[in-house]
């Protein structure tokens, strides 16, 4: 279930809409270039929310997830993940305080499992665990302008990356030094809509996941649950994992790899040109051993010049020594592009 009237009101300013998730504003090609190089506005339907609430609801998430919950009380968004007993990873996630709930923002077609999921460990506490994906609406921004847009309806906006502000009428999230991302009801979100189309291009939901790509923070999809552990994603890198935390599902698994060994796969990006659409969980090649693959794909989105950039998992080894090709040793070649951060 949708919520239909968000998206009646997209489609009604031109969105082509698959599945609920938008497409493009009629021109994908110009989209793509507008997130390189100008201000967008997207909408931001391909992930959904999870609320966690009640009494207990900061011990219990303290005890299920990689990062320490409490740093959420001082206005910090969190990444974290939620893994099963062999430390690989079921989703990844952004964590933030909302009054005294919590809001766990992951890719939508997880959120009823995970829902579920952690449903599964309330058992007697008090806690309250309800997917409200429907109930609210995220738009994200990207570009000077479009944000100089939004600090003029509201005056102050969170100034650090990851951290959260509560307006009256939405929550502001700084994703980083150019994104911005507004989580509020249906209401307020066609009004803000409007009022930020002159700052910014409305552009597909596709434009913000190669945004995501690009500052290399990837997302579980239900296509790669179960397939890494934490540090071959480069979670520990981007805040994802708290060592000094104490245990949650898997905990013991990632503090060996962390203390005691070192990733052996690790998350690179790269651009790879080709008509095909690369997938989550599809599979990469080198003739390091060619008669298995040696990773997978993590997220992928067309480029705003051609080919598609992706975030992948791929041996270390083979990574610095061999061709990696997607789909089999004669694919197209994996080109590697600078990561935001640096490698251990």
């Amino acid at each position: 279930m949708m919520n239909t009237e968000w998206q009646s009101f997209l489609a009604s300013n031109r969105a082509k809409l698959s599945e609920g998730v938008v497409h493009d504003f009629g021109d994908a090609a110009a989209e793509r270039v507008a997130a390189e190089t100008a201000n967008i506005m997207c909408d931001l339907s391909q992930f959904g929310l999870i609320q966690v609430s009640g009494d207990d609801a900061q011990s219990f998430l303290q005890n299920l997830l990689s990062n320490d919950i409490r740093d959420t009380d001082s206005g910090r968004v969190q990444l974290s993940s939620f893994n099963n007993a062999k430390g690989r990873m079921l989703a990844s996630m952004l964590i933030w305080k909302q009054g005294n709930d919590y809001l766990l923002q992951m890719p939508r077609g997880l959120c009823e499992a995970m829902r579920k999921k952690l449903s599964m460990y309330v058992l007697r506490s008090k806690v309250k665990v309800a997917d409200i994906s429907d109930e609210m609406v995220c738009i994200g921004l990207s570009g000077d302008k479009a944000l100089s847009a939004l600090q003029g309806l509201y005056g102050d906006l969170p100034t650090e990356s990851m951290t959260v502000l509560q307006a009256a009428d939405a929550t502001l999230i700084r994703r980083d030094a150019s994104r911005m991302q507004i989580v509020t009801d249906t209401a307020r979100a066609t009004t803000l809509w409007q009022a930020l189309c002159a700052a910014a291009t409305p552009a597909g939901s596709p434009c913000w996941d190669w945004l995501d790509i690009r500052a290399s923070v990837p997302f579980i999809l239900p296509q790669t649950q179960e397939a890494f552990v934490p540090q071959m994603i480069n979670f520990e890198l981007i805040g994802g994992i708290n060592f000094k935390k104490g245990c949650y599902p898997g905990q013991e698994i990632v503090a060996r790899m962390h203390y005691l060994g070192k990733a052996k796969r690790r998350m690179y990006l790269a651009r790879v040109m080709t008509d095909a659409a690369p997938m989550a969980g599809d599979k990469v090649f080198s003739a390091a051993d060619p008669a298995q693959h040696c990773g997978e794909v993590v997220n992928a989105a067309q480029a705003a010049h051609g080919g598609y950039e992706m975030l992948v998992v791929v041996q270390t080894e083979t990574a610095d020594a061999f061709p990696v090709h997607l789909g089999a040793l004669t694919g197209p070649r994996l080109e590697f592009e600078a990561l935001p951060y640096e490698l251990p």
